[in-house]
């Protein structure tokens, strides 16, 4: 088996993460995922 793993340490690689987590945080979409998951979640002792 073969794993892809991006080089963390490349150019810019940081700079894509940041603009793909600030997609995410402002998707409607995305939210309304988590909040789903959220409900769906089996917390137990983590409370």
């Amino acid at each position: 088996m073969q794993m892809w793993v991006p080089d963390t340490r490349a150019p810019g690689y940081a700079e894509r993460v940041r603009c793909q987590l600030e997609a995410l945080r402002t998707d409607p979409r995305e939210a309304r995922l988590l909040e789903e998951l959220d409900e769906f979640a089996d917390w137990g002792d983590f409370d």
